[in-house]
């Protein structure tokens, strides 16, 4: 697997950020899509809900879309939650948003070389399994 952006690009990529569409959430709060989406967004971040299955609901005071295409408006990070092997659409997805995001974050538990060799190509960051949630409490970041 190939590398992961470094503790400080990462710390960065956390403290610009300003919005975040996570592709799974689930309306479930045991969860772990909804847990660290509702933590990232206790730590200021907007959450955007990606999920066909629960389009149209809201989850933590937020209206779920059913695609990434259905968002008009700039997203930092794409935050995935679906199995490895379902990563590859999601990439293509992001890669024809409006705009495109800047960093396409796959879960713990979650890579696909292929998704990340597709995303990287476009000029957008990669990270491959790890937590968002995790890594914003151990980079210590400012948000």
């Amino acid at each position: 697997m190939s590398q992961n952006p470094s503790n400080e690009v990462r710390r960065q990529m956390l403290e610009e950020a300003k919005t975040i569409a996570v592709v799974g959430l689930s309306n479930k709060p045991d969860r772990t899509s909804y847990m660290v989406a509702q933590a990232m967004q206790n730590v200021g971040y907007r959450i955007i809900p990606v999920n066909p299955v629960i389009a149209g609901e809201t989850v933590l005071g937020e209206k779920v879309v059913s695609s990434l295409a259905e968002i008009d408006q700039p997203v930092d990070i794409v935050n995935v939650f679906r199995k490895s092997e379902d990563i590859l659409p999601v990439a293509e997805d992001a890669l024809k948003m409006q705009q495109k995001p800047k960093v396409f974050w796959m879960q713990q538990g979650i890579a696909n070389e292929e998704a990340a060799n597709q995303v990287r190509a476009e000029g957008i960051e990669v990270v491959q399994d790890m937590c968002i949630k995790v890594d914003h409490a151990l980079l210590r970041v400012g948000k």
